[in-house]
């Protein structure tokens, strides 16, 4: 026997008020006067797109990423950074195929991998525009003071060469401010991780009170409001989304463009290429770098009259040349300490030289003990999922780039790369939380069994004792000075050529 549904009281007037809320989007996708229903919020956060708003395929250019590992041939012929070219394609909607521009993305040299793209969030050259357009802009801050390139300016790094941004209100920020240099490799955003994208970070700083926030109610709800009073803004949102300005549009256009802010091909990744050439040519099989290929590719930049790359490793481009030889072994020795005695690559590894995980260095503790301002990582950690190594864990940063993108970890603290060399140096800085990466861990097995045993221990001291009385004994690496000189001038040699000015410039935007 057939069942009859009802509709509870409860049901019916909730079920009303979703049929408004997507009539008011739909209304809002197609053009119509901004005038919600009663009792309907206006939907700020997101939009159903209205595919009759968005440009046509056919207008529709792709932007795509070429890697030299991935497409060797295609990636040698690009001349450049930015490269407008044209495409085939078929219209996924009608089956219809259509000539369309594209531009190609020549990925810098040492990034083997391209840029993970969402599907959600395709690369078009009218997106980025749109989100290059947001990150320069002060539109999304309450007063207009602030945007996303104040404290992430191109001159700087992308940072802001300060140890803490000042944000609306001239308030001052808790934490260093990240480069977005290469962000797009990131596999977590914000030095604590709370981003899993670079979506959902883009979202942050204009909620932030410290950074782009002086309101009191919704900011994203303000934020788009002020969007929508622009013409010029809501034409492209509806271009581009198929609605006008929404939290959602906003946060990937911005995205898509940082997701191009690439440095790559430095002095490094071109004597890595030239010793690859090498290898080849005498038939070796032996993948090692060499002096000779520093000496080359430092010779190769004078020829070039390369200064960025020169003068990141404190070379005068006009008078220096002789020194080639003599930089290629300290080089090749600063790479050795890197991968060897000074232990970067236990956490500095990959194309962007970072393990994508989160470390306690003691960054923020003062006499062994840390405050809970510095946590870092375990307070972003769900409850039922907190983990005790964690405490006081921040991300591990790339390591490319490092010369313009100063002071250093995520307090500012360290303000040159010698001092950075230095707090490894001494095992950083002793806490209970003290990451294993940076202890004597078999001093401290060795502590312990000599207590358990009566007998008398001979190792390295205890720096601290944790609560529960388990030794803190820091990994001293005993560096000498020649040694710190040559490795900070190895991490000099990941400075790759500055951001093309396609993306860096703030005028600069392509002919439609």
């Amino acid at each position: 026997m057939p069942t009859t549904r009802r509709f509870s009281s409860v049901a019916v007037p909730a079920l009303a008020v979703g049929l408004f809320a997507f009539a008011w989007t739909a209304s809002f996708a197609q053009d119509k006067p901004h005038d919600p229903p009663a009792g309907v919020k206006d939907p700020h956060d997101a939009a159903i797109p209205n595919d009759a708003l968005k440009a046509p395929f056919k207008d529709t250019a792709p932007i795509i990423f070429v890697t030299r590992n991935q497409g060797a041939a295609e990636w040698a012929k690009l001349p450049a950074y930015w490269n407008e070219t044209t495409e085939q394609a078929t219209d996924p909607i009608t089956g219809e195929k259509a000539t369309r521009r594209a531009v190609k993305i020549k990925v810098p040299l040492g990034l083997g991998t391209f840029p993970t793209v969402p599907p959600r969030n395709a690369m078009t050259v009218a997106k980025w525009e749109l989100g290059k357009r947001l990150y320069f802009d002060k539109i999304l801050s309450t007063n207009n003071t602030v945007a996303c390139a104040s404290c992430h300016q191109p001159g700087k790094g992308y940072g802001d060469a300060r140890k803490v941004s000042i944000g609306i209100a001239n308030n001052l920020g808790g934490v260093n401010a990240p480069t977005v240099i290469n962000s797009a490799y990131n596999q977590f955003q914000f030095w604590d991780g709370r981003a899993a994208s670079l979506e959902e970070q883009a979202q942050g700083p204009v909620g932030n009170p410290l950074e782009m926030f002086a309101g009191k109610g919704d900011h994203w709800e303000e934020a788009v409001v002020r969007l929508r009073k622009s013409p010029e803004y809501v034409k492209a949102f509806r271009a581009v989304f198929g609605h006008g300005p929404t939290r959602d549009a906003a946060s990937k256009a911005i995205a898509a463009y940082e997701r191009t802010v690439l440095s790559g091909n430095s002095v490094h990744d071109r004597a890595d290429l030239l010793m690859r050439k090498r290898v080849a040519e005498e038939e070796s099989g032996k993948f090692d770098l060499k002096a000779e290929d520093y000496a080359a590719a430092v010779k190769a930049a004078f020829a070039a009259k390369d200064a960025p790359a020169l003068t990141a490793l404190g070379l005068d481009p006009a008078a220096d040349a002789d020194k080639a030889a003599a930089v290629g072994a300290k080089l090749v020795n600063g790479r050795t300490l890197f991968f060897g005695k000074a232990r970067c690559s236990n956490c500095h590894v990959g194309d962007n030289f970072t393990d994508h995980a989160f470390h306690n260095l003691g960054v923020g503790a003062k006499d062994g003990s840390l405050p809970e301002s510095e946590y870092g990582r375990w307070t972003r950690l769900p409850t039922g999922d907190k983990d005790e190594t964690q405490v006081g864990a921040f991300k591990t940063p790339g390591l490319r780039a490092l010369v313009g993108t100063g002071p250093y970890m995520h307090s500012g603290d360290e303000k040159t790369l010698e001092a950075v060399i230095d707090l490894y140096d001494r095992g950083g800085n002793a806490n209970e939380f003290l990451d294993a990466k940076m202890r004597d861990t078999d001093a401290e097995r060795a502590f312990l069994k000599a207590k358990a045993d009566g007998t008398t221990y001979t190792g390295p001291k205890p720096t601290i004792f944790t609560r529960g009385g388990r030794p803190i004994i820091p990994f001293k690496l005993n560096l000498t000075a020649a040694e710190k000189a040559d490795l900070v001038l190895f991490l000099k040699a990941l400075e790759g050529d500055p951001i093309d000015p396609t993306v860096a410039d703030p005028n600069w935007y392509p002919k439609n």
